[in-house]
């Protein structure tokens, strides 16, 4: 414990070392292209326990296990993750699964009994993904060529906090904590998208958006063939849906682009210890106050907006005000995500 982590680039050497870490029990941190994951073999109780332990994570929040890309038509298949996982699979959810896996989209399905209890949060329901991150993929199969059905993997941080996008952010949660015997890190770049996966629940006989991410919601009622539920008390539990989330250690708060330079106008030369992400240009007279542009598009600002806040994030600043997202779909999971960092 304590030793120094690091990231080892994602070559075949690297992936064996991976899957026997897997396999002994220990953590694997992999890319994919929403947020590096801390992943551990879903069917090892003890191994799922130590995601738990490493991010000072609730027992009972459950966690996504991320499996192979499956051959066409053999999503269902006897001896597919996915038969190994749920014990049905409505056909509005293999719609989905065949239009958008491999890709940032989570079906909850109903959970096959005395499977995956553990990373399930003891429910009896199970959460599936399959990424599209080609490292996520190769390790993948190399884990189900060794009995490995499926990968349970939450985001790489420390529970409540912003999630990584690059292996140095695995790093800055972990150093002192874990040690390279415990943990495995995978460098596979910075991710694509940035923000975690869309959540469907699909457990309930119709779909329900438990967690926005950045596919359309037009677009996945096309697919499903029906509206997307909004969740309800009844939904299951499911990852990053807590009410504070993804926060940084300074407060987040969410206001217009005219409310933030009132505020910097009234402080004026004395503002101290506070950090700007905004896509309206804004002024201080300040030169402790740090100033960032939030892209003007919605895929542009989710790509960057955990690696932002983390640089936003620095000892000297209290205060991170952020210019809240358009009252626009394209923007949801972003406005998801920063709502609850601000929460």
């Amino acid at each position: 414990m304590g030793l120094t982590l690091a990231p080892q680039p994602a070559d075949a050497r690297a992936l064996a070392q991976a899957v026997e870490a897997l396999q002994r029990g220990a953590l694997v941190a992999m890319p994919t292209e929403t947020v590096y994951g801390l992943a551990a073999d879903a069917d090892q109780p003890a191994a799922v326990a130590r995601i738990f332990a490493a991010k000072g994570r609730p027992s009972d929040h459950p966690l996504i296990v991320h499996v192979a890309a499956p051959a066409p038509g053999e999503e269902a298949a006897p001896d597919s993750p996915l038969a190994h996982y749920a014990r049905d699979i409505p056909p509005f959810a293999q719609r989905l699964m065949q239009a958008f896996w491999p890709g940032p989209l989570t079906v909850i399905l109903p959970r096959q009994p005395g499977v995956a209890q553990a990373a399930a949060g003891g429910q009896d329901s199970i959460g599936l993904r399959c990424p599209s991150h080609p490292v996520a993929q190769a390790l993948l199969r190399a884990c189900a060529a060794s009995g490995i059905r499926g990968l349970a993997a939450p985001s790489a941080n420390r529970f409540g906090r912003v999630s990584p996008t690059t292996a140095a952010h695995v790093v800055d949660e972990f150093q002192g904590l874990l040690g390279p015997e415990d943990l495995v890190i995978l460098d596979g770049g910075a991710c694509a998208v940035g923000i975690e996966s869309t959540i469907i629940d699909c457990s309930r006989g119709r779909p329900v958006l438990l967690r926005p991410g950045m596919l359309a919601p037009s677009e996945l009622e096309r697919v499903a063939g029906q509206p997307l539920a909004t969740r309800d008390a009844a939904a299951p539990r499911a990852s990053g849906t807590l009410a504070s989330h993804y926060a940084p250690r300074a407060r987040v708060r969410l206001m217009s682009a005219a409310d933030i330079q009132t505020a910097l106008d009234v402080l004026g030369p004395d503002a101290r210890h506070i950090a700007v992400y905004s896509r309206a240009p804004v002024t201080s007279r300040s030169h402790h106050v740090r100033l960032a542009r939030m892209p003007a598009q919605a895929g542009a600002c989710a790509h960057e907006l955990f690696a932002m806040l983390r640089t936003l994030d620095t000892p000297d600043t209290r205060l991170i005000w952020v210019e809240a997202p358009p009252d626009d779909p394209a923007w949801d999971g972003v406005r998801d995500r920063l709502q609850r960092a601000a929460a």
